[in-house]
């Protein structure tokens, strides 16, 4: 009875615990842990001036309501296809989405 106890408590701790840390290792704990564009980030799509405020405009804005994500975790695409969903419940311009969108795929 009581391994049986241990089990049914133990198994689904465990997997709760397994599931918070997957999830939290794409999560960024604080705005220090983003990269930080540089020169070298630039592409013919994506100054450094426009990646750095995206950076800021993305620390900003997206933080107020979860907790940020970091850039690499997800594909370029995939970030334009979550964007459009994030976004409408900022008071962010099309251009500044514009420029979180390009900090978030590195200016791919």
């Amino acid at each position: 009875m009581k391994t049986t106890l241990k089990k049914s408590i133990l198994l689904p701790s465990a997997i709760l615990l397994l599931a918070v840390t997957a999830c939290t290792k794409e999560a960024a704990t604080t705005s220090d842990s983003l990269y930080v564009p540089t020169s070298s980030d630039v592409t013919s799509t994506a100054s450094l001036d426009e990646l750095q405020q995206g950076r800021t405009l993305y620390i900003s804005n997206c933080a107020s309501c979860h907790s940020l994500y970091l850039p690499e975790s997800y594909s370029a695409a995939r970030w334009r296809s979550i964007l459009p969903t994030m976004t409408p419940r900022t008071s962010l311009s099309s251009t500044q989405v514009a420029l979180v969108t390009k900090y978030l795929t590195k200016g791919k």
